[in-house]
């Protein structure tokens, strides 16, 4: 009897220890791996804001409606179909907020004033990460330096793509 009981002896507390101390570390590595996705996680993109000059506009403002007037490069953030992307912008000295379209084609075609110009990778159709648009006007909205407010959400979701900025064209 007393060697069969001898049988029935728990792990040693050598190896207790080494399995807890690996199952803590495969613990730690799991939770490390879920916060950092949930902290790389947002719905929204950081936009970089380049005005005047260093948009890519060629000097100053004129008065052929055609100037380029903001550039807006698509830092970090989920992508989204460029064809869902919706501007809307408010020209220093204009009450009502004016509709961009999301090419020159759909300004011409919707009579609108303004128009973004994707640039980057543009054969994908999405807006991500390393592409960048152009805010172009369409008619004449400033022929000397003015403030323009620039709200950018998905139009299928209704859900700002940015918090809304105001940058200057000059």
């Amino acid at each position: 009897m007393k060697n069969e009981n001898q049988n029935e002896e728990a792990v040693s507390p050598v190896i207790a220890t080494i399995l807890m101390v690996a199952i803590t570390v495969v613990l730690a590595g799991v939770l490390y791996v879920w916060a950092s996705s949930l902290a790389d996680q947002d719905a929204s993109f950081e936009p970089r804001v380049i005005s005047g000059e260093d948009a890519g506009a060629s000097g100053d403002l004129t008065t052929d409606g055609t100037d380029a007037l903001i550039r807006i490069d698509f830092t970090k953030g989920s992508e989204v179909n460029w064809g869902y992307v919706s501007v809307q912008i408010t020209v220093e000295g204009v009450l009502e907020p004016m509709n961009c379209g999301n090419s020159k084609e759909a300004a011409d075609s919707g009579n609108l004033k303004c128009y973004l110009q994707e640039f980057g990778n543009t054969e994908d159709q999405v807006w991500t990460a390393g592409d960048g648009a152009m805010l172009y006007e369409n008619e004449e909205l400033c022929s000397a330096a003015c403030d323009i407010e620039v709200r950018i959400t998905n139009s299928q979701t209704d859900d700002p793509l940015a918090p809304g900025f105001t940058a200057k064209a000059e």
